[in-house]
């Protein structure tokens, strides 16, 4: 069953947070909505935190950082893994600083389990064991089919809800099961946190054939910027191919044209079907979210940003007479 957060305290905070699918527009309905309120962005992207990935992160331009400051951008060399916990503590503390500074921090991005994390915090596991790690990793190398079936047979909910080619979750559900001697979906099921802000969540809604033109349109630009360029810059600084970083969509189509795998066109082609398929899980995700209500209200260029200031107004007196 999913998990359905308890209300937050009575002392928690306001927060507002400007969620949506990739190439939907969320940055721009950020930057005017934190122009008008005179806020500070902390954004929410699992690959925009890592240093000399802008063009296929679409990092905000430095004409907007100038504009309006930003958080959570940067902050992590690409050979290295940022975790949903780290950001979730770290964009904690941005928030907080923000509002110590008299400033209204609105979170802005579409990876949405960081943003669970931001909001409910991760349920507690056993850490990782490497020994433990390093025997499923090889069992995953030697039949993927069979540690799939394994997962099923101990842990059928999880089975369920993870796809089966994700080897990080189906690895990490066995290993919390060899670890534990209980699945992973009992622990979740017996984990019901607490919210630690008040949400308000805002989304631009686009019709299914407009997102899916500026995902494409999105794509063209990335490469006709520069993006191979920036790939291979990456590894060049040694940053191995098999890095997280490079795990991203677009990257990771364009290590495999660098390594001769396919060719330029194909690896465009494959970046856009991703692409257009990541943006159907954010959507669903969304859709199904427990944390919080999401709200979908139109974008920048139709007057988006009044549209979630007059809910912001309505959410801070609400939280006030509560």
């Amino acid at each position: 069953m999913p998990i359905v957060p308890r209300p937050p305290a009575e002392t928690a905070a306001p927060l507002l947070l400007i969620v949506g699918p990739t190439a939907s527009g969320k940055s721009a309905l950020g930057l005017e909505v934190a122009e008008r309120l005179d806020g500070e962005i902390v954004s929410a992207d699992a690959f925009a935190v890592y240093r000399g990935m802008d063009i296929g992160t679409d990092t905000p331009s430095r004409e907007a950082r100038a504009r309006i400051p930003h958080h959570m951008l940067d902050i992590a060399d690409p050979g290295e893994r940022v975790t949903a916990g780290d950001f979730a503590h770290a964009a904690a503390a941005a928030i907080a600083d923000i509002r110590r500074r008299g400033r209204v921090p609105i979170v802005v991005g579409g990876t949405n389990f960081w943003i669970r994390a931001l909001l409910v915090g991760l349920f507690p596991v056993p850490p990782a064991d490497p020994t433990l790690r390093a025997r499923l990793r090889n069992e995953w190398v030697e039949n993927q089919d069979a540690v799939v079936a394994r997962l099923r047979a101990v842990d059928p909910e999880s089975a369920d809800r993870i796809a089966p080619r994700d080897r990080h979750r189906v690895l990490r559900a066995l290993e919390v099961f060899e670890l534990t001697g209980r699945p992973l979906s009992a622990h979740l099921a017996a984990h019901r946190p607490r919210l630690r802000y008040r949400p308000l969540l805002q989304a631009p809604e686009r019709d299914r054939s407009d997102l899916y033109a500026r995902i494409d349109l999105r794509v063209d630009s990335m490469f006709d910027a520069g993006f191979v360029g920036e790939v291979e810059r990456l590894l060049e600084q040694a940053v191995p191919p098999d890095a997280h970083a490079l795990k991203a969509i677009g990257y990771r189509e364009v290590v495999s044209f660098l390594r001769g795998h396919q060719g330029l066109d194909q690896a465009i082609d494959s970046t856009k079907r991703s692409s257009r398929a990541y943006a159907r899980r954010q959507l669903m995700w969304l859709r199904t979210m427990r944390e919080a209500r999401v709200d979908w209200v139109p974008p920048a260029e139709r007057s988006g940003a009044e549209v979630i200031i007059r809910a912001w107004a309505r959410h801070i007196e609400g939280t006030a007479t509560t």
